[in-house]
């Protein structure tokens, strides 16, 4: 891209600093066996997130809910965690922050994402249950942190509104199986189904996401059309090498892993587009859950510009030299208000200048600055930070997660270790089995302490 242009999305490597990461070459290498990976997974319907074939239908869905059930209610209550949960909340930041500003009589999407009993009676007790649709979002229909707050909210429904109560449900969740599915089988639930091997975090360009932004105004089909336009040369079967090796996804991944083979252990995702900032808390989701296995992995760092220029940029600049950066920012931002005539003298540089031109300013200083503090840095730069341009770096940041966990020899489609959290939690509350589990929790409880007080 020529200096100056603002007309088309760009990854600037200029700073990348490859001559510090020297298993970049042999990694590059591994196109070909990638390529014939990526092939024989999509081809096994095992990585629909990328192939989206259940799009065509979903978008019927879409338009049907549009136009005959989603414009009954104002408010939306999602109940999901993690991935079913995070990239929602990015898109409603980004493209429907009004509920977030003073004055607003819009529709409202509320997302109950965690297990606090006070927020969760918080919002039973003001929302209005004639104007709620209530989304539960469970891949397994068995996620004890979504289903507990489902049976709490279902008997609120129940009481509010005893005569169509089950209106005011739409659950997504596996077609076939799961404690969701056996209750809208039973009670005759709206429902849409999550695809087989579509796993939480790389849900969000499914209905996951999309049902949401539907019901906010957003444009979604900008979203599906931008993640699309990059996902699928990946889900071409004409996919070789060569093809993989002009791929932006693939570059980032080959970054990506040769950065942690040099040390590189932190990854920075500095969002300058603060409406965008949210995007930081998905990606860190996406990343730290696909790749942190076996003792491998990079930790993501979600931070916000310019607000974090003040917090913890000092140590992204003068601490520890383990940090790489992906610095994300637009080609041009709103102008804002001009400054007034009658500025102090020490202000003089701003006479004549808009309160947009900040953004930019600082955002140039910052990228410098770090990349003089010898951090290696990729700037991704936004012809136009709209909904096409979202689903874009979204199936961009998300290639390139499963590429780097295929170049580091795990798979990032699992997570153990927090399946090992959920097993304890439930056998903390008594669930059935995990004998081995309550073993372990009873020693771990009642073993030596050293408690001091403070």
């Amino acid at each position: 891209m020529t200096a100056g242009s603002t007309h088309q999305d760009v990854l600037d490597w200029t700073n990348a600093c490859w001559d510090r990461l020297p298993t970049a070459p042999a990694l590059r290498a591994r196109a070909g066996e990638i390529a014939a990976k990526l092939a024989a997974e999509i081809a096994g319907g095992k990585l629909p997130f990328l192939a989206t074939p259940f799009m065509a239908a979903l978008e019927k869905d879409l338009a049907d809910l549009e136009a005959k059930y989603l414009p009954k209610f104002r408010h939306m209550l999602l109940l999901g965690i993690g991935g079913s949960a995070l990239g929602a909340r990015a898109l409603q930041k980004a493209f429907a922050p009004g509920q977030d500003l003073p004055g607003h009589t819009g529709k409202s999407l509320w997302i109950l994402d965690n297990v606090d009993a006070t927020s969760l009676e918080a919002h039973l007790s003001r929302l209005p249950a004639k104007d709620t649709l209530v989304y539960v979002v469970s891949k397994s229909g068995d996620t004890i942190e979504t289903i507990g707050q489902y049976f709490l909210v279902k008997e609120w429904l129940k009481r509010e509104l005893p005569a169509d109560w089950k209106d005011h449900l739409l659950l997504n969740t596996d077609e076939q199986k799961g404690y969701l599915r056996q209750e809208a089988t039973q009670f005759g639930i709206r429902t849409l189904p999550v695809p087989d091997n579509l796993g939480g975090r790389y849900s969000a360009i499914s209905a996951v996401g999309l049902v949401p932004a539907a019901f906010l105004g957003m444009d979604w089909r900008g979203l599906v059309r931008g993640f699309q336009s990059v996902a699928g040369p990946l889900a071409d079967p004409g996919l070789d090498a060569q093809k993989l090796s002009q791929h932006p996804s693939f570059e980032f991944a080959l970054w990506g892993k040769a950065l942690m083979d040099a040390g590189y252990l932190e990854l920075i995702t500095f969002f300058y587009i603060p409406a965008w900032c949210s995007f930081a808390d998905w990606f860190a989701q996406l990343w730290a859950e696909s790749l942190g296995k076996d003792g491998q992995g990079s930790q993501p760092l979600p931070a916000v510009g310019v607000t974090d220029q003040h917090s913890v940029n000092q140590m992204f600049l003068d601490g520890p030299r383990n940090k790489s950066c992906l610095f994300v920012e637009r080609a041009q931002g709103p102008e804002g208000a001009p400054f007034p005539a009658d500025m102090p003298a020490i202000f003089d540089y701003l006479q004549g200048k808009r309160f947009g031109e900040l953004l930019p300013a600082e955002a140039l200083g910052t990228r410098m600055a770090l990349c003089q503090s010898a951090v290696p840095l990729v700037a991704l730069r936004l012809g136009k930070d709209d909904a096409e341009a979202a689903g874009k770096m979204m199936a961009l940041l998300g290639a390139a997660t499963l590429l780097t966990g295929w170049l580091m020899g795990i798979n990032p489609v699992d997570q153990p270790a927090v399946e090992l959290g959920k097993r304890l939690a439930k056998a903390r509350l008594g669930a059935d089995g995990l004998e081995k589990e309550k073993a372990d929790l009873l020693a771990f409880t009642t073993g030596d302490r050293d408690e001091r007080g403070f």
